[in-house]
């Protein structure tokens, strides 16, 4: 029962942080995998083709038991965290971003470090968000 509570809160969270792109300008995509083979909760790309990841953070134990993170930092310009409203937020790294949100939207409350990628990390990345994109668009049509 805590593990599918976590999901659902984890989808909400998840819901909220793409509107919250989304009013900022971004696109963004859910459950991306990486070349590293890591798989980004949300990634989004930005009106000037940056690129930020958000890790999803449903609860306490989940981000204790989360020690991959730093595996996502080679592949955005800005790395931030998702929780709910009543994570302790002191938790969350100082050099990442911190969003709280619900399934309504969200709200940046500290921007993160920027470390620029390489041009050719960033047409990789690049690349694969919009081939991940494109075929989620065409899924419905193949079936």
């Amino acid at each position: 029962m805590e593990i599918e509570t976590n999901l659902s809160r984890a989808a909400e969270i998840a819901r909220g942080v793409l509107r919250l792109l989304h009013d900022y300008g971004y696109a963004g995509v859910t459950e991306m995998t990486l070349a590293n083979g890591r798989r980004a909760d949300v990634a989004a790309i930005g009106p000037g083709g940056e690129i930020s990841i958000v890790e999803i953070k449903s609860s306490v134990a989940d981000f204790r038991s989360d020690l991959k993170w730093p595996e996502y930092r080679p592949f955005c310009d800005r790395f931030y965290f998702a929780v709910g409203q009543d994570f302790p937020q002191d938790l969350i790294p100082e050099e990442t971003g911190l969003i709280i949100a619900d399934s309504y939207g969200g709200a940046v409350l500290r921007e993160p470090d920027i470390e620029k990628l390489a041009a050719a990390r960033r047409k990789a990345v690049t690349l694969r968000f919009a081939r991940l994109a494109a075929s989620r668009l065409c899924q419905p049509a193949l079936a």
